[in-house]
């Protein structure tokens, strides 16, 4: 394994979640309560799977095709959930992803996709409550697939009112807004009549634009209007614009599509950007380099297309994609992946690298310093230092949403490489209790951290233990070249050493020879036939 850069405090790690079709989830369909519970199920192992990988942030699909996943008083239920379009299932999907991203210190974005809406079939199927039967002013059929046109000034008000009801009542964490452009040139797309209409002599480039601009404009107004806290963020084409030495071929997000994000960024419009750069070689390192420089210190969380690793797909090797992913990071970005499935398939092996390698430290979010750059009040902090446990608590701020404890050797403000051992903790007090009484030494930090998500100066404590090797031999057996253990049920035993590495694997055995371990403070514990361990006794190595 070559080296890697260091692992940043605030990095985004994200991923897409399409509920479209059952790609990602519900794997099936559900019409009973068994159902429902199974695709609940399939939810929280998901999630538990992403967190363990170091992802933070899950880009859930919810408004699919003008249909969702979430009870509307807008849009019908997409089909996904039960099978036919229209068809409310016995839970809000939404509602309980949300809730259950944040147990595990995820972020939830509803992934909104905004001019596509449903194909023919679709729309016969939800009738009267079809996008183009309620408001067929604002939709044009290509094909077999209808499109709202964004040259229709209504398009952009629906659509946000859209965003609105996702954020007043759901506490998302982001809205992601996907195919947020003009049809690519593929699509029979004619708005010939709109520009007719609503051109009044403007380029036509130029008026497709602002359109554009218009619709994300009424979306981010609607958003910051109920909850400013909340980041806007899309999916544009993975190339903005041709370079001076590398083409986008003709596919770019300004000048193609007519999706200017980068003016989005430097207005306010957007938080974020998470551009589909599916590529390769040229047409991946030189356009990231560009996105970077035009991040306006904002996030630019390039997306990456996983799913060309799988052998069905382009079946490109692993290397390809870790390359591109430590190329983001040295350039200060995120890094997000298209799509869930394929990430905890374990494609060539790449979830087993986030998880082992690239994220086995947690990262925060970063704040937005460009909405509030206030920091919260720094806690006034006590601990409290028992047998075996160390007990922090300190005062509630008036601004801070939840907390977070560190840990280090050293007693510093500089929390950049400090250990997070509890984030986002609604309550104002934390005990710490290791399982080995020598992790108890260590300096202690906590931060209030506000909507935005800026964090305060940290309430430092020192919990050192001058005496450490004192007490152990107070609180512990001594054992010098010899252990009698006894009769335990196991099928192994284990012993651990401070930092929780085992130092000998021995089968079990009623005594233990330790002539060949160093002196100091060791766990000893049993597995058992299920490989579960459990703790038998600590003790003091002579």
């Amino acid at each position: 394994m070559r080296a890697q850069m260091p692992q940043p405090k605030y990095e985004v790690r994200a991923v897409w979640l399409t509920t479209l079709m059952n790609l990602d989830w519900p794997k099936s369909a559900a019409t009973t309560a068994e159902g429902e519970a199974r695709q609940r199920a399939e939810l929280v192992q998901m999630f538990d799977e992403l967190q363990q990988c170091g992802i933070n942030t899950v880009v859930m699909q919810a408004r699919v095709r003008s249909t969702t996943v979430y009870p509307s008083k807008i849009e019908p239920w997409d089909a996904c959930m039960t099978g036919r379009a229209g068809r409310a299932p016995g839970y809000d999907p939404l509602a309980f992803a949300i809730e259950e991203c944040h147990k595990r210190n995820m972020e939830l974005h509803a992934w909104v996709v905004c001019f596509p809406i449903c194909k023919l079939p679709a729309a016969k199927q939800l009738g009267n409550a079809a996008l183009p039967k309620k408001r067929p002013e604002l939709c044009q059929l290509c094909d077999d697939q209808w499109m709202m046109d964004p040259g229709v000034p209504g398009t952009a008000d629906y659509i946000a009112s859209i965003c609105k009801e996702i954020v007043e009542n759901y506490d998302v964490d982001g809205i992601s807004l996907d195919y947020i452009r003009y049809p690519e040139s593929s699509i029979p797309f004619n708005d010939n009549k709109t520009y007719q209409k609503y051109g009044k002599g403007q380029n036509r480039n130029q008026w497709r634009s602002e359109n554009v601009t218009r619709t994300v404009r009424a979306i981010h107004d609607a958003v910051r209007s109920v909850k400013p806290w909340v980041k806007l963020s899309c999916s544009p084409v993975g190339k903005y614009c041709d370079l001076p030495l590398h083409s986008s071929k003709g596919w770019n997000a300004r000048d193609a599509v007519h999706q200017d994000c980068v003016a989005w960024l430097d207005e306010g419009l957007m938080d974020m950007l998470m551009p589909m750069m599916y590529f390769t070689g040229d047409h991946f390192y030189p356009f990231a380099v560009d996105w970077q420089q035009r991040a306006n210190e904002k996030p630019i969380v390039p997306g990456l297309g996983i799913y060309f690793l799988n052998k069905n797909e382009k079946n490109w090797n692993l290397d390809v994609i870790t390359r591109e992913m430590n190329f983001l990071r040295w350039l200060g970005m995120g890094q997000a992946y298209f799509r869930t499935r394929f990430l905890l398939n374990n494609e060539k092996g790449l979830y087993d690298y986030c998880k082992d390698h690239f994220y086995s430290r947690s990262a925060r979010i970063p704040p937005m310093t460009w909405v509030s750059n206030k920091l919260p009040a720094t806690p006034r902090l006590q601990s409290t230092q028992n047998k075996w446990d160390i007990r922090l608590s300190w005062d509630a701020q008036p601004d801070a949403v939840h907390y977070n404890v560190y840990r280090s050797d050293v007693l510093s403000e500089n929390l950049d490489f400090a250990q997070i051992v509890a984030e986002n903790l609604k309550t104002t007090e934390f005990v710490y209790a290791p399982a080995l009484p020598d992790k108890l030494r260590g300096c202690f930090a906590v931060t209030a951290v506000d909507r935005y998500g800026n964090e305060s100066k940290p309430a430092l404590v020192n919990t050192l233990r001058k005496n450490i090797e004192s007490n152990k031999r107070q609180d512990m057996a001594e054992v010098d070249g010899v252990m009698d253990v006894g009769n335990v049920d196991a099928e192994e035993l284990v012993i651990l050493d401070m930092a929780g590495r085992a130092v000998l694997r021995h089968p079990n055995a009623d005594r233990l020879y330790l002539y060949g371990i160093a002196r100091g403070c060791y766990e000893l514990r049993a597995i058992d036939s299920q490989h579960r361990t459990h703790p038998l006794k600590l003790f003091w190595k002579k």
